[in-house]
């Protein structure tokens, strides 16, 4: 579990509600909660992106809200490791001896690229398939991404409406004076319920689904440089340079090993 998201929630939690309580106690709480705010705030924002998404669409965004309080299974410097082995193999004992390697992969995309090669298929078309893939896989998380962003979007705008409408009726109900002041308090709640929802819901969601992509768009592009320099028959300890180049310089010393020229000869 992703214990940074799950505290980083929390505490956006405990902060408010510090400042609910601090000036008047707990019962101060009860005067931020409105049906009819929650209603108007959550519900409108909700209708909205249920109109602009399918409902396939509108299911895998709201189940990716599960992502961010997992850790990606994404080990860079292990996974250039893997790929220099297998240019030891590869150099040792021929691109056909990778399909045997292959087997034993757990990344299918890693595998597939491996296949492709050991098929004989050209460079070029290896990487138009390999890179097609990942444009598709940056698509399906980029339209994740979106949609909290969408969310998040709605939430501000959905609340302005809300406070627009209990202020036009409080306005039509100014005979009594004591009245306006918890009117005007309702009608800023839907503004509070609003901006809680984009900034302490969607807007985390949204920066830690793209900080996933990323990470995981880097790792794939590892691999097809990896396998392409295999391909070409590149020295494996050339190849461990060449991929150490995607790391920050305190990782490279992770990746690799004593063994990434060991095939120079």
């Amino acid at each position: 579990m992703d214990i940074a998201s799950v505290l980083g929630l929390v505490l956006c939690f405990i902060i408010v509600m510090f400042g609910i309580v601090s000036g008047n106690g707990i019962s101060a709480i009860g005067n931020f909660v409105d049906p009819a705010s929650i209603f108007i705030t959550l519900g409108g924002s909700f209708f909205c992106v249920m109109a602009s998404y399918s409902m396939q669409d509108l299911l895998a965004g709201f189940k990716s809200f599960g992502l961010i309080f997992k850790v990606p299974e994404i080990d860079t410097p292990q996974m250039i490791t893997k790929v220099i082995e297998l240019s030891n193999v590869a150099r040792k004992e021929g691109l056909l001896s990778l399909e045997e390697a292959a087997a034993d992969l757990d990344d299918d995309f890693l595998k597939k690229g491996i296949l492709l090669i050991v098929d004989g298929t050209d460079p070029e078309l290896v990487r138009a398939i390999m890179e097609t893939e990942l444009i598709s896989i940056e698509g399906r998380h980029k339209a994740k991404v979106g949609f909290w962003d969408t969310l998040g979007a709605m939430g501000p705008a959905w609340g302005m409406i809300g406070t627009l409408v209990g202020l036009v009726n409080m306005l039509q109900n100014m005979s009594d004076p004591s009245a306006i002041g918890p009117a005007m308090a309702t009608a800023l709640l839907t503004t509070l319920y609003g901006s809680m929802l984009a900034n302490w819901i969607c807007a985390p969601v949204a920066s830690k689904l793209k900080e996933n992509n990323g990470a995981e768009i880097m790792v794939k592009e590892i691999m097809i440089e990896g396998l392409l320099s295999i391909q070409a028959g590149e020295n494996p300890r050339v190849i461990e340079e060449k991929l150490k180049s995607f790391l920050a310089p305190s990782e490279r010393n992770l990746a690799g090993g004593d063994d990434g020229g060991e095939a120079d000869g």
